[in-house]
């Protein structure tokens, strides 16, 4: 599983939205690397911002 698809099931898991510090704790990556790594899944339009440092999976 690469890095990507290991942030998006952390989120699908977490069953609510999580902030990027959370993420990175629950993946064990580093919360800089776990950034750029949300930013580009927002590109590609995977994940979304339900509120402000707040990211879910989109459905």
């Amino acid at each position: 599983m690469d890095k990507k698809e290991l942030v998006l099931k952390v989120m699908r898991d977490a069953n609510k939205p999580l902030k990027s510090g959370e993420i990175a704790e629950l993946a064990n990556i580093p919360k800089g690397e776990v950034s750029k790594l949300i930013n580009s899944l927002k590109k590609e339009g995977k994940v979304e911002s339900p509120k402000r440092c707040y990211y879910v999976p989109k459905e």
